[in-house]
């Protein structure tokens, strides 16, 4: 291990690595209109795409759980970017040379997915076990670098194809894999601290037999779904409300929400030490459901567009805020916790957009004059109301913490 690198280097390559793992989530994405039209990949093939990827870190997230220890947390680290690099230089590569251009976009994505779930089970725990006491604040400014991660996604690639033109779209991929392949190496010498409780094994028993597990547990899968049912469907808004282009949707829908996210997670970094995670957490969830609400309803497509961007500051908290409340009332809890908390949390990012899509396809297709003047002849609208009972069951959720008087951070 190299002297001169200290538990400071040790956060910035944990900061890549959630930058890492924000390329992998949303780069494709930002490719699916030309996978669509170059590749003559039908859209219901594109959206399985989405589904492997969370589907893989949802299976991942499960297995690190019992076997990430007998690994490491060093070697994990390093596979993990590893196995991110090979997936972004083979979404590059595989569509161009294989006879089947989907099955490359799915090996690619799957070995993307494989690294990116090793670094959602990996980096918290690594953070949350360095030295010093305001955890909470250190776990939202790592979390806030998804975010920024996302930003720099969507604004550097719509660079590149304004520069290069969306014909090289093949060579991006394997650009942004510079970043996890430069941070393999910074993991492979950073020093490493453990969390307490690893020693002693899982004890998936024990957390699953609390009551209260089981409700931070429901929170997580709240807390993902409230954020990527809004965040997978902001573009659309943008597009069909403002009638703008795909680029500027882009930038005013899912970037806009990125950029309001990383900046609710880096002020809580900042400033969060001031504040008590519990009541931080229903403080989001009722602005995340008037957020929604506002989306919804409002006659404005501006007004409608703001509100979206909003909800990315609304769910800023929610998924490292669950973090930093089941680390400080399971002090014990070990990675197992991590990897069983992140399992939830793609649970929820999974479902949520899913919800949402499914709705709205069911209200496109009804007759219901009551569903049409809900929606707005916009059955997206309609997707979105059912998707406020993630923030509602959050903050269900909370009030049934606060009865079993859950030690709360001040």
């Amino acid at each position: 291990m190299g002297k001169s690198l200290s538990y400071r280097h040790t956060r910035i390559a944990s900061y890549i690595g959630y930058v890492t793992q924000a390329i992998i989530n949303n780069l494709a994405p930002l490719l699916f209109v030309t996978f669509n039209t170059r590749l003559n990949i039908s859209v219901e093939k594109l959206g399985l795409l989405v589904s492997v990827n969370f589907g893989i870190q949802i299976l991942v997230d499960f297995l690190a759980a019992r076997y990430i220890l007998k690994i490491g947390y060093r070697k994990g680290a390093v596979l993990a970017h590893i196995l991110c690099t090979t997936g972004l230089v083979l979404l590059g590569i595989l569509p161009g040379v294989m006879r089947n251009a989907y099955s490359g976009l799915i090996i690619a994505i799957a070995f993307s997915a494989l690294g990116g779930g090793l670094l959602e089970v990996l980096v918290s725990p690594i953070v949350e076990s360095l030295p010093g006491d305001e955890k909470a604040s250190a776990m939202s400014l790592l979390h806030s670098f998804y975010c920024w991660g996302h930003v720099a996604v969507v604004l550097l690639s719509t660079l590149y194809f304004r520069l290069a033109g969306i014909e090289n779209w093949r060579f991006l991929p394997i650009l942004w894999a510079v970043v996890p392949f430069m941070n393999t190496f910074l993991f492979a010498k950073v020093p490493l601290c453990s969390l307490s409780g690893d020693e002693e094994g899982h004890a998936f028993r024990r957390l699953f037999s609390s009551k209260v597990f089981w409700i931070l547990f429901l929170l997580m899968v709240c807390a993902g779904a409230s954020e990527q049912a809004m965040s997978q469907w902001s573009s659309m808004f943008a597009e069909a409300g403002l009638g703008i282009s795909k680029t500027l949707g882009d930038l005013l829908g899912p970037c806009a929400f990125a950029v309001m996210m990383g900046l609710g997670r880096l002020c809580y970094g900042i400033w969060g030490s001031r504040l008590k995670i519990a009541q931080a957490l229903l403080c989001s969830a009722l602005l995340c459901m008037a957020c929604y609400l506002l989306a919804i309803f409002s006659s404005s497509p501006v007004l409608s567009l703001v509100a979206c961007a909003f909800t990315g500051l609304s769910v800023a908290l929610m998924w490292p805020g669950t973090f930093s409340l089941a680390a400080q009332n399971y002090a014990t809890g070990g990675t197992a916790m991590f990897a069983i908390l992140a399992l939830a949390g793609d649970l929820g990012c999974s479902c949520g957009p899913g919800l949402v899509g499914w709705i709205a396809g069911v209200s496109q297709r009804s007759d219901s004059s009551f569903l049409k003047y809900l929606c707005v002849n916009d059955g997206i609208k309609t997707g979105l109301l059912a998707g406020v009972i993630f923030p509602l069951l959050m903050i269900l959720g909370i009030v049934l913490l606060r009865r079993f008087k859950l030690r709360r951070a001040s």
